[in-house]
């Protein structure tokens, strides 16, 4: 067993002798000299210079002065075992638990984990379904990056902006609800389609809101992206490669912040392939800002993308019968490009309702690697920019 001590004098170093006797692996510390200590960063003792963290990471930092040296995520806390609950609940009724995994991101898991059952079952779904689960979809993404926006913008000590941005974001649950019933579980989505349908007139005032929206928010953004206060803090720091991010399997605007041009919606599945011209926002700089920007930038993305689609609308049915079972043995898997990046699901029959296995991994759990080495190297103060940049979603990742 590895231990450390910390403390070279009186106690420490007898402490040290003892357990060296004893068999074990000892490194001793001291407090007098330049040394290296273990500082836990938790959600309980949220007291590191800067701002707490909004999620539940515990993160390990070995620090070196005011440099952090290694990080030693430690993750588990919030574990619900949600996978497990296909034994008991059968695929119909499965995804309400689905969109419970986290609540920003409850429409994408719904559709991810619809269109994984579908697939089991060789369900084709209307082409309307297809757009209108796009089109929420894309709202949330809309909603999810303007929450992390504010908290960003607070996090450099933009009070205001914070409230420009959740009041923007007021504005997209608002649509939600008018649409769904719902504000953030909707709720809206079924193995075979969709149980509700936008109309021309609440789709033309989508289209509405989302242009007033993206006026306020172009404002708000560029006042973020040229503010010197804000680049002093990002430019440089967290810095990522765009090998790095290839080889640590990177996703979402992270990843895309290092020039790698890997977006799930690009592939062109369902409604997203009837874009004219879909490209993936990147940029090349592969630090905080970039990460920032890529972000502001997907915003208004999404906004066309609704709005391409709303026009595009096709008539039909939103819904299709779905009787039956999968059959024994059957898999699938599907991709779906949530607000931080791609998220797969798998999904095993038995023959019965109930599945026999689902498994969801989620884009945190792919850029937990390269967070880690975002921080290595960086100021201690900067921890907290640096996985605020990033994202992360700790109830998505352990569910």
């Amino acid at each position: 067993m590895k231990i450390t001590v910390l403390g070279s004098g009186g106690w420490g170093t007898a402490l040290a002798l003892l357990l060296t006797d004893n068999g074990h692996d000892v490194t001793l510390w001291s407090h007098s000299a330049r040394r290296s200590a273990l500082l836990e960063q938790a959600r309980e003792n949220p007291r590191l210079p800067g701002v707490p963290l909004p999620e539940a990471l515990h993160l390990d930092l070995v620090v070196q002065d005011e440099t952090v040296v290694d990080v030693l995520p430690q993750i588990g806390f919030v574990h619900r075992g949600l996978e497990k609950l296909v034994e008991t609940r059968d695929y119909n009724q499965f995804i309400y638990i689905a969109e419970r995994i986290c609540g920003i991101c409850a429409t994408g898991h719904s559709v991810g984990y619809a269109e994984t059952v579908e697939s089991l079952m060789g369900v084709e779904i209307p082409k309307r379904a297809e757009y209108l689960r796009v089109i929420w979809h894309e709202l949330s993404r809309v909603h999810s990056h303007l929450l992390w926006l504010g908290l960003a913008a607070d996090a450099f000590g933009f009070e205001s902006m914070f409230m420009h941005c959740w009041r923007l974001r007021e504005r997209v649950l608002d649509l939600f609800e008018k649409t769904t019933g719902g504000r953030v579980i909707l709720s809206v989505v079924k193995v075979g389609g969709v149980v509700r349908d936008i109309d021309a007139t609440q789709m033309a005032e989508i289209v509405s809101v989302l242009d007033g929206i993206k006026d306020d928010y172009t404002k708000i953004m560029n006042t973020l992206l040229t503010d010197t206060s804000v680049k002093n803090r990002t430019v440089d720091v967290g810095y990522i490669s765009t090998e790095d991010a290839r080889a640590l399997s990177m996703v979402g605007p992270f990843a895309r912040a290092s020039n790698l041009p890997y977006d799930v919606r690009s592939f062109g599945k369902g409604a997203y392939g009837d874009l004219a011209d879909f490209q993936p926002i990147v940029a090349t700089e592969g630090d905080c800002y970039a990460r920032v920007k890529v972000r502001c930038l997907e915003v208004l993305q999404s906004i066309e993308i609704i709005k391409e689609l709303a026009a595009k609308m096709p008539a039909g049915d939103i819904e299709v019968a779905v009787k039956g079972a999968p059959a024994d043995g059957a898999q699938a898997s599907n991709v779906l490009e949530q607000p931080r990046g791609e998220c797969y699901y798998y999904a095993r029959g038995n023959g019965t309702k109930n599945l026999e296995r689902m498994r969801i991994r989620t884009p945190t759990s792919q850029n937990l690697a390269g967070m880690t080495v975002a921080l290595k190297g960086c100021d201690l103060a900067d921890v907290n920019m640096i996985i605020l940049t990033i994202d992360p979603c700790i109830s998505c990742t352990e569910r």
